[in-house]
């Protein structure tokens, strides 16, 4: 991999939907991760986006790898929940995408995964990685920039949805999340349907943290939603086009878990490594603050992936 200025993640189309630049992640793995007991908040954050962030992004076969961080100070009335559905009683941190080309470049990421597992030992309490051998399904994304590296610029939300396993709940998800990204207010809508996930076989497989999940955690869809704003947000909260889907809501859903971004980092688009993949989140939010391009050609970039006689 070697970087470039992803041309295709930045070209404007006429309908400002830029949701067909994610079709070529064939297969997926969404995982989430509740950091360790004890580690500070910054420490961990900053690792996690620093130094694990960069080293994933150049483990082979890996087409697209982004880091979710979740807000543990904001969780109260992220999400309207209908009479009957519960909140879902799980603390996470984050999520990361990590997306693949075709099973080939999947197996080849596994085969090289291992190497991560000394930074689960430091950071990691619990991380779960649901598989999506299908890959996951962009409804609507109209936000220009493919690949962001910094406080999300969105209000985005990920809605963990439990439907009890009920005969039913996978197509209506679908049908409901595609009604939602037809709403003018959503900016952003990922619609994720893992295998359901076995407690039996552990993903990922290392010796270190917790890899089980309770009951109303093993067969989920996942959305990521975003809005202009929280005002945008509580607005289409309270309009008849969400209001119209609760009815449903009540019938197919069990619990919802509602998790706040506060950034969201991206380290490989295309099968490409970012600034934030070869030189680390916050070193690239410097290039791009101050604007310097010449950190950003390939005379500099090239340091970065030879030896000092490079």
């Amino acid at each position: 991999m070697t970087q470039h200025s992803h041309p295709n993640a930045t070209k404007v189309v006429d309908t400002a939907n830029f949701a067909p630049r994610d079709e070529n992640i064939r297969c997926l793995s969404y995982g989430v991760l509740r950091k360790l007991a004890g580690l500070p908040r910054d420490l961990f954050a900053d690792y996690w986006r620093d130094v694990l962030g960069t080293l994933c992004a150049r483990l082979p076969g890996i087409s697209y790898y982004v880091q979710h961080h979740f807000s543990q100070d904001h969780w109260a009335n992220l999400w309207p929940l209908p009479d009957g559905v519960h909140r879902m009683d799980v603390v996470l941190d984050g999520a990361a995408e990590i997306g693949f080309a075709d099973i080939d470049d999947l197996n080849r990421y596994a085969e090289a995964s291992p190497v991560l597992f000394g930074d689960v030992f430091h950071l990691f309490e619990h991380i779960v990685a649901y598989n999506l051998p299908r890959g996951s399904h962009t409804l609507v994304d109209r936000e220009p920039d493919g690949i962001p590296n910094g406080p999300d610029r969105l209000y985005r939300l990920h809605l963990h949805l439990n439907g009890g396993s009920a005969e039913g709940f996978r197509p209506w998800l679908s049908e409901w999340a595609r009604y939602l990204a037809s709403a003018p207010a959503v900016q952003k809508l990922r619609l994720h349907l893992p295998e359901p996930y076995d407690n039996a076989r552990p993903s990922p497989p290392s010796p270190h943290g917790d890899h089980r999940v309770s009951d109303e955690r093993k067969d989920i869809g996942v959305i990521e939603i975003g809005f202009a704003s929280a005002l945008t947000a509580r607005e289409f909260y309270e309009s008849e086009t969400y209001r119209s889907t609760i009815e449903d809501q009540r019938r197919y859903l069990r619990s919802v878990g509602a998790f706040l971004l506060t950034g969201v980092y991206t380290y490989v688009r295309d099968g490409v490594i970012t600034t934030a993949g070869l030189r680390g989140s916050r070193t690239a939010e410097l290039i791009e603050r101050i604007g310097a391009v010449n950190q950003t050609r390939d005379e500099v970039t090239r340091r970065f992936v030879q030896g000092p006689q490079g």
